[in-house]
């Protein structure tokens, strides 16, 4: 059965299809020209294992099977049994690939993003390509994606070790013949039987440079990777060809399908709050704190607390992560959160200060590795503790858009969120008050939405923005509170006085 079949069940609509592959599961959801749900599936995939040295993989060979898991259960779920599907996007964690063979069987263990075990070699490669990484506004972390695809053309041309390291067929096969194939890549290929481009979201860690449009030529023969290694590029939302029999036969989607390039976990997030245009931004407040927007011309920052990503219409995506976020409430039961949002919203703000970092280090919105979190004065009991930390978080949100607004780029209201921490009326009310711009909630903001809402741009909208007018739901528009403006603007003067006085915030 091909795409432009109509003989589909009664009440059938055009659907577009969004899997996400996250470290543990598959996600697949259906999604119609108006941002309904039509139909879900999921799969399991084995966790990651732990290796020496710091390296994190997983069995590549387990990402297709549990893609067609998910689905067939979500295409059986179809009132046309999957006929109504007009295209597919994959989304994926970035920098998690895997190195195959001519006929795109895996050679090697896949490489999770967090793979540490090429730091050296990542660090090599910030220094190579110095003067590009510097005009990108990027720099090369020691989990780079770069870096580990030179450790295994190292270990390509390298005797075995003395321990098993899973990659016998990366040493015995023919090297001229391996291609780089980044999570969406491999199941692109399975999807349509052929070699399918990458987009330059996925590509970003491996070295891509969007800017440019091509490979860092002065890095990676330096590096030892053979350019033969690389897949072509091409930018999110292209097509990158169509369902083959075989894939249709496995999965339910329809032969002649569209399957069309995605983008990383984080940028598909993104796209699904519908913040995809000039001068929208998404506060994302889950374990850590996310803010991610769109600028219509590449900001670097000196600092190097944000990056970009490019966007699929040629625009660009700046934003940073914290490791500050809803962590700061770890370890309260959540019936006993329920309570103390309600006292604290009695009470009203703080008269403490609290940076709630749980960890060593900050990255976002300044980069610090001697931060650490701190109290100005004692909260009076649990419910001012609690307020306090909801505020703390507040603030690093509102001094992240004003270090974007500093880069001289424009944040524009409402601010749409996203996150865990977004479903707490009370700490959305902070957040605007502490920001003084309204808050848009938004109810689906998953990463396998947003590669659906990529899937329906150009099938059934004419662009992402068209897709996300017509997908996203708007949410709840949240509006400062103008009684406790005051107090949350000096608590958050005392709260950057602060940063800037242990030396961990540039005072200009």
């Amino acid at each position: 059965m091909t795409a432009s079949d109509t003989t589909t069940a009664p009440h059938a609509v055009p659907v577009v299809v969004g899997l996400d592959v996250a470290t543990a599961a598959v996600r697949v959801v259906c999604v119609d020209a108006r941002g309904r749900v039509a139909a879900e599936g999921g799969a399991d995939l084995p966790q990651p294992v732990r290796t020496p040295g710091g390296g994190r993989e997983q069995d590549a060979g387990t990402w297709w099977p549990a893609a067609v898991s998910a689905l067939r259960q979500a295409t059986s779920r179809l009132p046309g049994r999957g006929a109504e599907v007009r295209a597919i996007t994959v989304s994926a964690t970035s920098g998690t690939f895997v190195l195959a063979d001519s006929a795109g069987e895996p050679v090697c263990p896949g490489s999770m993003y967090d793979d540490r075990r090429a730091a050296d070699l990542n660090a090599e490669a910030q220094l190579l390509g110095a003067d590009r990484w510097k005009r990108l506004g990027l720099s090369v972390g020691p989990t780079a994606a770069l870096g580990r695809v030179a450790r295994l053309a190292r270990l390509s041309r390298g005797p075995a070790p003395a321990a098993d390291d899973g990659c016998d067929r990366l040493r015995s096969g023919d090297a001229g013949s391996f291609r780089v194939l980044h999570t969406p890549d491999l199941l692109g290929r399975h999807l349509t039987g052929a070699p399918v481009a990458a987009d330059w979201s996925h590509a970003l860690k491996t070295g891509y440079d969007p800017g440019a449009g091509e490979w860092p030529a002065e890095v990676l023969p330096a590096l030892g990777v053979p350019d033969t290694w690389l897949p072509a590029v091409r930018a999110p939302g292209s097509e990158a060809g169509v369902v083959c029999r075989r894939a249709a036969d496995e999965t339910g989607l329809p032969e002649g399908c569209s399957v069309r390039l995605g983008m990383t976990d984080g940028c598909a997030g993104q796209i699904a709050t519908g913040a995809v245009l000039p001068g929208r931004f998404v506060g994302v407040l889950g374990t850590t704190y996310v803010l991610k927007g769109v600028t219509r011309e590449l900001v670097t920052d000196p600092w190097g607390a944000m990056y970009s990503h490019r966007h699929p219409d040629g625009w660009w995506l700046p934003g940073g992560a914290s490791n500050t976020g809803g962590e700061a409430l770890a370890g309260t039961p959540a019936d006993r959160l329920a309570a103390l949002d309600a006292a604290a919203s009695a009470r009203g703000p703080a008269a403490c200060v609290h940076y709630p970092l749980r960890r060593e280090g900050e990255r976002y919105p300044f980069v610090s590795g001697a931060a650490r979190g701190f109290r100005l004065g004692a909260p009076r009991d649990d419910v001012e503790g609690h307020r306090a930390a909801l505020e703390g978080v507040a603030f690093l949100e509102r001094l992240a858009v004003d270090h974007a607004r500093a880069l001289g780029i424009a944040v524009d209201a409402p601010l749409y969120t996203a996150g865990g921490g977004s479903r707490s009326a009370l700490w959305n009310r902070v957040r605007a008050t502490a920001l003084d711009m309204p808050l848009r909630t938004v109810p689906r903001a998953e990463t396998a939405f947003g590669a659906a809402l990529i899937a329906a741009a150009g099938t059934l909208h004419a662009s992402l923005a068209d897709a996300t007018d017509a997908m996203v739901e708007p949410g709840q528009v949240v509006e400062p509170v103008p009684a406790e403006r005051e107090a949350l603007q000096d608590s958050y003067g005392r709260f950057t006085a602060e940063l800037r006085a242990r030396g961990w915030l540039d005072r200009d």
